[in-house]
């Protein structure tokens, strides 16, 4: 379950080491290779997109588009 809010690096690293049965040292390894290759891709004028959860849109100001749920409320 993805609980929208706050969650710091070390809780997400946590949590991702935890639910693939992995080392704290190699979930932080691949949630900073994954926010690295975010950053790049915005850089290069590409958007991103996190399915179920929304795309960055990149461009002069670049920001983050939730998606909408199925229902088409908030």
């Amino acid at each position: 379950m993805l609980i929208f809010g706050r969650m710091k690096n070390r809780e997400l690293t946590q949590r991702l080491a935890r639910k693939a049965g992995i080392p704290s040292s190699a979930a932080a390894d691949q949630v900073d290779r994954v926010v690295t290759e975010i950053i790049e891709n915005i850089r290069n004028g590409e958007s991103v997109r996190l399915p179920g959860l929304g795309t960055f849109i990149a461009g002069e100001k670049p920001y983050f588009r939730f998606e909408r749920k199925a229902n088409g409320k908030d």
